[in-house]
């Protein structure tokens, strides 16, 4: 009998998940399959199998294809996969056309608007269909998948890449710096928009640091330009992202991740996006929603006078991975 894992990442963010699990397991229970998005990841990870996603004028078209043709055969009889990205749908419905057993990572969130987020939406439900075992990181994602009647085991664990804010967590502080970071498909079509409100915000309010990591990807580059009064910054490495997150005074991010990390430190986010599949963190005031960047500049105004928030994070309390690792 085998009883061994495949683990399925491409990006950081998928790293971040189930890093803090493969610190808990031997390396005889797992393998690592790498599908190929953030290369610069490898510089510090072995992996046993490694996908090359070849240049395609549709980009989900090529990373689903070569997820799907290159899936490895190898010494494991499970695979684990994590969110959203196409990749780990290519994955998932790769070990489900050879018959083996399906973990599925922060399982059951949900918008129910395809548009929004795109694609994303409809790559979470359609893993949740053929998982066997969906680990949900909250009671509202797990009622989710409840409603949806799908066939596997559902349990609530926490979102695993809060396990990774620990050690920051006795760092936090307010500061005059504000983390910004925007890349979404969907805010593509008017990242410019978004660019020209940050930018005048950034003059409204000289006494604010906003800080934004640039994106490589060229639609959000190639508006570079229009942040004059924004200190745009290279892509960051996590720990880096983390020591701007623990100090800065609010968030505008339309990252999921952000969403997590930035409750889990109370820091309250502005959500440039037009729905959440992260809902359970309105209510206790650590996220909200703008729709367009029209509605940035009222809540900038909002919270910078009410920045502070004392509320428990509903996502995650930063053992994740201990309760994941015993279901596995």
């Amino acid at each position: 009998m085998v009883n061994k894992i495949l683990f399925c990442f491409g990006t950081r963010p998928e790293w971040l998940k189930i890093k803090p699990l493969i610190k808990l397991m031997d390396k005889s229970q797992y393998q690592l399959l790498f599908t190929g998005q953030h290369t610069d990841l490898l510089r510090d990870i072995n992996v046993d199998y490694r996908i090359t996603i070849p240049e395609h004028d549709n980009r989900l078209d090529a990373v689903i294809s070569a997820c799907m043709l290159q899936f490895p055969e190898g010494d494991f009889d499970s695979v684990l996969v994590q969110g959203d990205t196409a990749s780990a749908f290519a994955c998932a419905l790769a070990a489900f056309n050879r018959q083996f057993k399906i973990y599925y990572l922060e399982a059951g969130l949900r918008s129910y608007d395809m548009h929004h987020p795109y694609p994303e939406e409809a790559y979470r439900q359609m893993i949740a269909r053929i998982a066997d075992v969906n680990l949900c990181p909250t009671t509202l994602s797990a009622q989710n998948l409840k409603n949806e009647l799908v066939h596997g085991e559902i349990h609530v664990v926490g979102n695993s890449v809060l396990d990774n804010l620990l050690p920051y967590k006795d760092k936090c502080e307010y500061t005059n710096k504000v983390l910004v970071t925007l890349h979404r498909r969907e805010n593509h079509y008017w990242m410019d928009k978004w660019f020209i409100q940050l930018n005048n915000l950034a003059k409204k309010y000289p006494n604010l640091e906003f800080i934004l990591p640039i994106h490589p990807n060229p639609n959000v580059q190639k508006h570079k330009h229009l942040l004059t009064n924004i200190n745009v910054v290279e892509p960051l490495s996590h720990p880096d992202l983390l020591e701007i997150l623990v100090k800065c005074k609010f968030v505008i991010s339309d990252s999921g991740g952000l969403q997590e990390e930035g409750s889990f430190f109370n820091k309250r986010v502005i959500v440039c996006r037009k729905k959440t599949e992260r809902p359970e963190a309105i209510p206790t005031g650590h996220l909200h929603i703008c729709n367009s960047p029209s509605d940035l500049e009222k809540l900038v105004d909002f919270i910078n006078e009410k920045y502070y928030i004392n509320v428990g994070c509903p996502y995650g309390d930063g053992y994740s991975s201990i309760k994941i690792k015993n279901l596995l």
